[in-house]
């Protein structure tokens, strides 16, 4: 979430993810955008594609959800639509414009 324009720090958001059980690292960029570089471990399910592909994808509405995209503000839309969709554990992370750790493509 933002609160009053402060961004998410993705790179605590990182840290949370790793230290949650059963947690999934999802970025909702687009696939080229992905294939670009993207979190280690991040599962690409596009934020276009997500209402048809997430419940194949993810079909446990209790699994911890940490979202990100570029900025934060698609992962924030992909926020709502999943929790929208009966997801119960989703926390929008940020951009990973802002992410310091190691990039995988």
């Amino acid at each position: 979430m933002l609160f009053f324009g402060k961004k998410k720090d993705i790179n605590a958001g990182i840290e949370e993810y790793k230290s949650t059980k059963g947690a999934l690292l999802l970025d909702v960029r687009e696939v080229n955008e992905y294939k670009n570089g993207h979190v280690p471990g991040a599962l690409n399910v596009p934020l276009s594609t997500l209402g048809t592909r997430i419940a194949k994808a993810v079909p446990e509405k209790d699994r911890p959800l940490f979202v990100y995209c570029l900025s934060g503000a698609r992962s924030g839309n992909a926020e709502g639509i999943l929790k929208s969709m009966g997801y119960t554990r989703v926390e929008n992370i940020g951009g990973i414009n802002a992410y310091k750790g190691n990039i995988e493509k």
